[in-house]
């Protein structure tokens, strides 16, 4: 058995729920991740995982252990990127982001990222799912919001504004909010938020629409917005051109929230890679520029 055998196994078993999804992550076999889950549990005398014909389930022992196991991981990571002679980025960088900003915004940067280093291999996951980074093995992610995580690590890479919009017919047939309670007599178009944000006397204010359209990609509401079925409230980068040649208007722009942080997350110890490190100084450089081009 080797120094490593079983850890990265036991890791990606309890990211992914089962050890035919580990082994697909790992590029082995299924039984390769059984035996070496196996000859693990006997090293330490315990069950790691309970099976079951529908799942698996990590232990209270196998917990403590992979907590271990990942920041085994971590450090092994860490220091095998030290001695790259040049400070050059290689291995693999496993990345995150929603859709709609992946496709429009990051994916060309870290296009260019693998480009610029040949050594890297990327694995870009493009999903409007909150994503476990240390559970699933993340490197990196790009998300709007708060940080929650207390393992996690947030850099502020750009910022993305808010605005509420309608058409001129909708606008015409309905009328148009003064105030942002007016828009409970309004169709609200609902993306995949469902609170909108306002600024009202410097207070924050979280409005939650009402409406009969509802779907989680931004392009299908903005053109439900411009055919006149409601008011939407989407970022910037999905309105501006509508919103330049008059196809939507802007309302309630006195209430105009303030522009929302976007940031690259990391757990802790991975800014210490060079592949983490230099990827965010990428992000951090041209995304703001990629925004504001559209």
């Amino acid at each position: 058995m080797t120094g490593w055998d079983g850890i990265e196994e036991a890791v990606a078993v309890d990211a992914t729920g089962s050890f035919a999804k580990a082994a697909a992550s790992l590029g082995v076999s299924t039984s390769h991740v059984s035996r070496a889950i196996a000859r693990l549990e006997d090293i330490v005398q315990a069950p790691i995982f309970h099976r079951t014909t529908r799942r698996v389930v990590v232990t209270e022992a196998g917990r403590a252990l992979i907590e271990q196991f990942r920041l085994v991981i971590q450090t092994r990571d860490v220091a095998l990127a030290s001695i790259s002679p040049d400070g050059e980025p290689q291995g693999s960088i496993k990345v995150t982001c929603s859709t709609a900003l992946g496709e429009r915004f990051v994916a060309p940067i870290i296009r260019q990222f693998a480009i610029d280093h040949p050594r890297i291999s990327v694995f870009l996951d493009l999903t409007n799912r909150v994503v476990d980074l240390i559970g699933e093995g993340y490197d990196l992610a790009v998300r709007t919001g708060q940080l929650v995580d207390s393992r996690l690590t947030a850099t502020r890479i750009a910022s993305r504004g808010l605005r509420t919009c309608a058409s001129p017919s909708y606008l015409e047939a309905r009328g148009t909010p003064q105030l942002v309670a007016d828009l409970g007599n309004h169709e609200c178009l609902i993306g995949s938020s469902a609170t909108w944000h306002f600024t009202e006397s410097s207070n924050d204010v979280i409005y939650r629409p009402q409406g009969r359209w509802r779907c989680n990609n931004g392009g299908v509401v903005l053109e439900a917005a411009i055919s006149g079925i409601g008011i939407c409230q989407l970022p910037d980068f999905y309105v501006r051109t509508a919103l330049n040649d008059g196809r939507l208007i802007p309302v309630l722009t006195p209430f105009r929230p303030s522009d929302e942080a976007i940031w690259a997350i990391y757990p802790q110890r991975r800014h210490l890679l060079p592949k983490v490190r230099k990827l965010v100084e990428m992000l951090r450089l041209h995304l703001p520029r990629y925004l504001d081009l559209l």
